[in-house]
């Protein structure tokens, strides 16, 4: 599957974040912590070069530990902090402040000298579509202030929003980049839900899944769906578990739409346990 998915509008928010830039003090890139490398767009990285950057790696409790760790410390720069998060329970989310007043000592100093007081820090939140920027700033603003939702692309408008932490936060629309130069970058966008689902064959992309997984993590797809063993064919794989599902028709034909839509939702709703798509 060769995947590339680009709406117009996320050229215009690149623009935008382009010209925001010079509004704000910080910015917190949000990645997924199963796909670092997948869910950090190239694009951000040269757009935002030169700004102090919290690297916030969501959804950590879908993730191996050890792998989050190892991405932690490869990414960790003077001016780039990296810490692991769960916007939806708020695990983590206590370091966002401490580590911005780390990274911004110096002007926060040159303020405090001028006599500044109750000083905001305004900071702009980035990130792939579907990686979690609304519900990490639901949690830090303590209400529903930005739109949630399991779908890429709900943020569709700059918005502000401010918070008891002294911190401003400039939400963004999510945005991807025009071409994924290797093919598994659009496969693990796809598999974690931030490519949306309608514009896929998403039997090929269980299919496509089914393979990823069963080289390193064949013990869960055998545990999870009660498996004997695992074929070397992933479609035998995939016909095996909607046999153990029920995910067949009458006169015995899989139904493939069903268990691909099984495959993926469990994926992603980490039924599977921590798994880490890759490593540093």
């Amino acid at each position: 599957m060769d995947i590339n998915w680009f709406p117009g509008h996320m050229a215009k928010t690149r623009r935008e974040i382009k010209e925001n830039l010079k509004l704000v003090d910080a910015v917190i890139e949000i990645r997924d912590a199963r796909i670092v490398k997948s869910s950090a767009n190239p694009e951000i990285e040269e757009i935002c070069k030169g700004k102090p950057r919290i690297i916030l790696l969501n959804k950590s409790d879908l993730a191996e530990e050890k792998v989050t760790n190892a991405w932690i410390k490869e990414l960790s720069r003077e001016n780039i902090k990296v810490i692991q998060a769960n916007s939806t329970t708020g695990q983590g989310l206590k370091n966002i402040k401490p580590i911005l007043e780390l990274l911004l000592k110096e002007k926060l100093e040159r303020l405090k000298n001028k006599g500044v007081v109750n000083i905001t820090t305004r900071v702009m939140v980035v990130g792939i579509p579907n990686v979690g920027k609304s519900s990490f700033i639901n949690k830090i603003a303590k209400g529903n202030r930005a739109k949630t939702g399991d779908r890429p692309g709900v943020t569709k408008s700059r918005q502000w929003i401010k918070t008891k932490l002294g911190i401003e936060l400039m939400d963004t629309p999510g945005v991807l980049w025009p071409k994924f130069e290797d093919p598994q970058v659009g496969m693990n966008l796809a598999f974690t839900g931030a490519i949306k689902d309608e514009i896929m064959n998403i039997e090929d992309l269980a299919l496509e899944l089914i393979k990823t997984l069963q080289g390193s993590y064949g013990n869960r797809i055998i545990e999870r769906y009660k498996l004997e063993s695992l074929s070397e064919d992933a479609l035998e794989n995939m016909n095996s578990i909607a046999i153990k599902r029920g995910a067949v028709m009458a006169g015995g034909n899989i139904d493939y739409t069903r268990i691909a839509i099984t495959i993926l939702d469990e994926f992603r709703g980490g039924k599977l346990g921590k798994i880490s798509l890759e490593t540093p």
